[in-house]
């Protein structure tokens, strides 16, 4: 189907849903690189008032990737609920925008309609948004999960301690994650990503994880963020607490990620049955990524944030404790820039929370983008305010073994501070307990006799 638009008496017409999507879509370098994004701004203008006036009704009829080629979009449609649709099934894209920014849009509402609700019918939603939008809209939502602890609740921010170390080294990665619990990080998952993706590995970094947590009574859960094949392998070889995978909007992403909706399912149900979670049994871990279809290539032609959005749907299948954007991970061939970097992230934020995602957002990006920590602190601060589940929390921020600049353990105590927000509730209770932090939520000094410092290094 057609649509069209006309600007001071020249007509845009774009040829399909996809494409008119792809030229919606905001500038970014990855789009440019895929030659599916706008000639021009108005251009873009023009697909962004064309795509107001669709009908929400049109996504479940019109698929960015044909239903018969792709898992996903099967997926996607298979599990669509239509009775929670059918309260906004008369809604436009601009009407659901204009809805969404509205008092009648609160939390609850928010998550009973998340069902209800398309990849890509938010990816075009959000297209509409400028920043605060995004950012207004993430606000409302509230997406909590458990294992050993509670994540999302208004009010909080939680942190994956991020250990990683070049060897793999078991010591360098203990003295990494003591050093992250003594600055009150830690809240979200210890989570190692393992310089190799051996079995043995993994085992012996899951172990020494699990005595720590074991031996300190600590209100988190590990992760090693090795392949899904990986933990199948060993799952009942050591105690896993969540399985990891990174994942794709495309079924041909996930293929060259070596997996597919039957694996994941696999591996679900395996860590599901070892029973490990106190809290509740959350327990998948997913990251994603805007580009990485596109340097698969397996974007069959769509823009490379409406294929990230449609990522958000496998992830929702699976209940997962956490799900991670690594926004600026992919490079700038996909986003080129800070200012790139930080609509991403707010776009990234905002999708997966109205689809009942429980979003982190690793506030990154590499060395050779042209972006720096004052791009890095402004989207901190800005997914501070959006609501945000957790973010990274690394040596420094300077990742050794993954090398690119992440946010550190201090950048956690500053967004904390200033916006005044809080650890999950049962890792501030184990700080309060340590000594770790006040009761009013300040970093106290730590003596060198401190039980995590004495007994562990």
């Amino acid at each position: 189907m057609a649509y069209k638009t006309t600007i001071r008496n020249h007509t845009y017409q774009f040829n399909d849903l996809k494409q008119l999507l792809a030229k919606a879509s905001p500038l970014r370098s990855g789009d440019v690189l895929a030659g599916v994004t706008a000639a021009s701004y108005e251009e873009r203008v023009a697909a962004q008032i064309a795509l107001a006036d669709v009908p929400l009704k049109t996504f479940l009829s019109e698929a960015v990737v044909p239903y018969e080629e792709d898992e996903i979009t099967r997926l996607i449609i298979d599990t669509h609920d239509a009775a929670a649709f059918s309260p906004i099934s008369h809604f436009t894209v601009g009407e659901l925008r204009n809805w969404l920014l509205g008092d009648d849009a609160d939390t609850l509402t928010l998550q009973q309609l998340a069902p209800a609700f398309t990849p890509e019918m938010i990816a075009a939603v959000s297209k509409l948004m400028r920043n605060q939008d995004l950012i207004a809209v993430a606000k409302k939502c509230e997406v909590v999960t458990r294992f050993r602890n509670t994540l999302g609740l208004k009010g909080r921010m939680a942190v994956r301690l991020q250990p990683n170390h070049t060897t793999d080294d078991p010591k360098g990665i203990a003295a990494s994650i003591i050093d992250g619990l003594l600055y009150g990080s830690g809240d979200a998952v210890i989570g190692i990503n393992p310089a190799t993706d051996s079995p043995a590995a993994s085992i012996t970094l899951i172990n020494m994880i699990s005595q720590m947590i074991e031996r300190f009574d600590i209100p988190t859960q590990s992760c090693v963020l090795s392949h899904v094949t990986t933990a199948l392998k060993i799952i009942d070889k050591a105690p896993v607490d969540l399985v990891f995978q990174s994942i794709g909007g495309t079924e041909k992403t996930n293929s060259s990620f070596g997996v597919n909706l039957s694996i994941l399912k696999e591996a679900h149900e395996a860590v599901l049955a070892l029973g490990r979670g106190t809290k509740g049994n959350n327990v998948m871990y997913f990251e994603t990524g805007q580009g990485s279809s596109l340097s698969a290539n397996a974007h069959h032609g769509a823009d490379q944030q409406t294929c990230e959005t449609r990522a958000y749907a496998v992830a929702r299948q699976f209940k997962p404790l956490l799900v991670n954007t690594v926004v600026g991970f992919i490079g700038p061939e996909y986003l080129f820039d800070g200012k790139q970097i930080i609509r991403a992230a707010l776009e990234d934020h905002c999708c997966g929370k109205l689809l009942g995602l429980p979003m982190g957002v690793d506030v990154c990006y590499t060395n050779h983008a042209e972006a720096d920590q004052d791009d890095m602190d402004n989207l901190l601060t800005l997914l501070g305010v959006a609501g945000c589940n957790y973010i990274m929390g690394v040596p420094g921020s300077d990742d050794i073994m993954l090398s690119y600049q992440s946010t550190s353990f201090h950048d956690a105590l500053y967004v904390r501070k200033v916006l005044n927000l809080r650890p999950a509730p049962e890792f501030e209770a184990w700080l309060l307990k340590q000594g770790i932090i006040s009761e009013t939520g300040d970093l106290l000094p730590v003596h060198q006799s401190h039980k995590l410092l004495k007994s562990w290094i």
